[in-house]
């Protein structure tokens, strides 16, 4: 299973390069999950094709929908083993060096956590829990991460 990670976008609607981000990258992907900071509902909106699409609000995200983006989430992958991988979602707050603190110490007991905030990017296990900053679209990063059928994690970092 592939996931696309990404944060920290900053349009209020999708532009010619993002739609080309989304067809390379992001529509392929079994899911696709956004840390927060999409900026715009168009681009929530954009985003919402996409079939396994998972968001949460960042701190720059005003606009209003007909429903609340939440400000984290958890969710469980199943995996073919048998079992399950269990994600929890923030964006991030708070001085930048221990953004990732924060975020994990809402959800300790998932297999990772995927934030934002920052613009920089993170792939480290922290007692036993994978943390991930997919770093921002904004300023040309995105993160593809595939789950093996056993849970394992494998991370590439792609420059936009």
């Amino acid at each position: 299973m592939r996931l696309a990670v990404i944060s920290d976008t900053h349009l209020s609607s999708p532009d010619e390069r993002f739609a080309g981000i989304y067809e390379r990258y992001l529509a392929p992907a079994d899911m696709l999950l956004h840390c927060g900071d999409m900026v715009g509902a168009q681009l929530y909106h954009f985003l919402c094709a996409h079939p396994h699409f998972f968001c949460v609000r960042g701190n720059c995200d005003q606009y209003i929908l007909d429903h609340d983006v939440p400000q984290s989430m958890t969710r469980e992958l199943p995996l073919a083993c048998g079992g399950a991988l269990s994600f929890g979602m923030a964006h991030g707050w708070g001085e930048r060096s221990t953004v990732w603190r924060r975020v994990y110490d809402l959800f300790p007991w998932v297999d990772l956590v995927c934030y934002g905030h920052t613009h920089r990017r993170e792939f480290t296990e922290f007692e036993g829990t994978r943390i991930l900053n997919p770093g921002s679209v904004a300023e040309g990063s995105l993160t593809l991460l595939d789950v093996a059928d056993d849970g394992a994690l494998s991370c590439q970092f792609v420059d936009l």
